[in-house]
Formats: C-alpha cells, sequence, structure tokens
C-alpha cells in the first residue's frame, strides 16, 4: 500500500483487523485515556474482555506493518487512518483525503494527546453515511463511524449524538446494557478535550489552523 508521505513505510490494509475481539477496546480507549475523577473505561464495554485487547495491541503497534483505515466518501473528502509504528515514536495519524488530489493531508494526530484540527460532528455523519462503494475502504456507517470519532471537535453536538453512536458502539459488538453509557463517556471525553477556539475552522471549510506535517 503507497500513500504519498509514507512511501518507505510498512503499511498495511487494516480493515480485516475492525471485526477481530479487542480492536474497539484498543482504539477507543487509547484516544480517550484517563479522565480525571471519572471511572475508567474497560474493554468489556465495547464487547471485548481484557485478553483479547491485551493480545490485540501487540497486532496493531507491530512496527513492522502499519495498520490503515481507509475511509473514503462518494460526495467529498474522505478519511485515512495510520497507525504510525515507529519505535520511540508511535502515534496515530488522520489524513484527509480529496477526490481532485493525489495525496492526503494530514490534519490532526494523537500521541499521548490529540493535536491538530477537527471536524464537527455533522461532518463525521456525513463521512460515515457516505461510503464509496467503488473505493477500497471500510464501508460499514457504524465502523465508519467509530473510527472518525477521535476527530470529533464540536461543543454543541446534537441529542441525537449519544443514541447514534450507541447504535454504533452495538453494531461493532457492544452490550445494549453498556452502549449508552459508554457512548455519553466518549462524547463527554471529547467534548471536556475539546481543541475548538475562536479561531478554529473545520478543515473541510478550507479553513482550519496551519496544517500539520505529514511524517515520512
Amino acid at each position: 500500500m503507497l500513500i504519498k508521505g509514507y512511501d518507505d513505510r510498512p503499511l498495511a490494509a487494516g480493515e480485516t483487523l475492525l471485526t477481530r475481539p479487542g480492536f474497539w477496546s484498543n482504539y477507543l480507549m487509547a484516544i480517550c485515556g484517563d479522565r480525571t475523577g471519572a471511572e475508567r473505561a474497560v474493554p468489556e464495554w465495547f464487547g471485548d474482555d481484557g485478553a483479547d485487547a491485551d493480545a490485540f495491541t501487540e497486532i496493531l503497534l507491530d512496527p513492522e506493518s502499519w495498520p490503515v483505515f481507509r475511509i473514503p466518501a462518494t460526495d467529498g473528502p474522505g478519511v485515512v487512518v495510520i497507525y504510525r509504528n515507529l519505535v520511540g515514536d508511535y502515534g496515530i495519524d488522520y489524513l484527509l483525503t480529496h477526490p481532485d488530489r493525489s495525496y492526503a493531508q494530514q490534519i490532526a494526530g494523537w500521541e499521548g494527546e490529540f493535536s491538530g484540527t477537527g471536524l464537527t460532528w455533522h461532518e463525521l455523519v456525513r463521512i460515515a453515511d457516505s461510503p464509496a462503494p467503488a473505493a477500497e475502504g471500510v464501508g460499514s456507517p457504524a465502523a465508519r463511524l467509530l473510527l472518525l470519532l477521535p476527530l470529533l471537535d464540536d461543543l454543541d453536538v446534537p441529542g441525537t449524538a449519544p443514541a447514534r453512536l450507541s447504535a454504533a458502539l452495538m453494531a461493532r459488538g457492544a452490550s445494549q446494557n453498556t452502549a449508552p453509557d459508554t457512548a455519553e463517556y466518549l462524547l463527554s471525553h471529547l467534548m471536556d478535550k475539546s481543541r475548538h477556539d475562536p479561531a478554529w475552522n473545520s478543515p473541510l471549510s478550507g479553513g482550519g489552523k496551519a496544517g500539520m506535517s505529514r511524517r515520512r
């Protein structure tokens, strides 16, 4: 797999990993981390158990194989999520793809905490609900929304957001008994950590702050 800016890196299509036990707890727990004064998330919230989550960590963080998750859209920009498994410089990169461009622009990254520019809830939903059938990548709207979720940068999500996120979690294996609370937990964490400020514009609008350099 080739992505400009990562030409000499061991990128590997990661879409088949999304159905493996341990993926979603690794992905969402790592992004959200610990919240001061709040209950700590556990793998069971995402339909996994601790053993599955621990075992899957080694797969996701393998320096010889960097999982890539492609989220193309039919009517506009899409997103690519890359596990940057450099020894001593681990992180997750979020790239924006444009139908009329041959390269992807890094807009955000995670290295213990989030940096860069994000998207509004409505933009996340638009991309999640616009899979491109003819393009390689993630097709499930539920999986697409969960992969995009760490990009949320919105101080005013709609009242329908928790139910939509809860449904996505259940579609990917979370219990109906835990999914609503997990959805509230994730949204609360992301809004607490919001990177929004008066000068912010979504990168989909052509605005935003100065772009991040791509890892090479």
